[in-house]
């Protein structure tokens, strides 16, 4: 069965063509810390959101892989056995290691795994990924507020996959474990802010046109 008219999709950001963000896109950050999207098959699907393949993108250092359960997931495993990373998990915890105040070590390369998914889809990715169960956790203390103006957060302070990341790397340059420039960081959250003001432009126009009173034409009858 041929489908009419089918929507055209941006292979790199993931977007319909119509809104492909890729022009916005920096260079590629070099990072000596190796990062690893987990994405969830949810996510992936989301055309209109997309900040996992942003990150992904963004950063040269950097892979994403969709699943949700990924105890038997080949490249995984792999990059777990490479003695030469420390490999951690990006996740809020009462134990986990605030960015902010604690150093991670540096005898080996840091191995970053971030989750994209929500919350409640990020909770099942660890609880059936044996592998990742007992990764260290990191975390960071912020006091920013989320710009998907598009998208509800659970709290206040709850941020998108990018704008984490954002985070984990002005922190990793304050630990000296990278040195990327201002101009980069400043930089790295455009195509998603690019993405934000096109959703919400769209959801402007949708509601001008929902609301919008017809025009009828009136007709004398003599």
């Amino acid at each position: 069965m041929q489908i009419e008219n089918p929507r055209e999709i941006c292979y790199k950001c993931y977007r319909p063509k119509s809104s492909c963000i890729c022009e916005h896109l920096i260079t590629p950050i070099k990072t000596n810390t190796k990062f690893v999207i987990l994405m969830h098959p949810k996510e992936f699907r989301k055309t209109k959101n997309g900040t996992g393949h942003m990150t992904n993108n963004s950063l040269e250092n950097c892979e994403l892989h969709v699943g949700i359960d990924f105890t038997n997931h080949k490249r995984v495993n792999e990059l777990l056995k490479n003695e030469d990373y420390e490999a951690y998990v990006l996740y809020p915890d009462t134990n986990s290691i605030k960015l902010n105040t604690q150093k991670l070590p540096n005898e080996k390369k840091s191995l970053i795994f971030i989750i994209d998914s929500t919350w409640p889809c990020s909770k099942k990715i660890l609880r059936l990924s044996k592998n990742l169960q007992n990764l260290k956790k990191i975390s960071f203390e912020h006091d920013k507020s989320s710009q998907f103006k598009i998208k509800t957060q659970p709290n206040q302070y709850c941020l998108s996959t990018i704008e984490s990341t954002l985070c984990v790397l002005e922190q990793l340059n304050n630990q000296k474990m990278e040195e990327i420039s201002n101009d980069f960081l400043g930089n790295f959250l455009k195509p998603f802010e690019e993405m934000v003001e096109y959703q919400v432009k769209c959801a402007y126009d949708e509601n001008r046109t929902r609301y919008k009173i017809p025009y009828k034409k009136i007709v004398h009858l003599s």
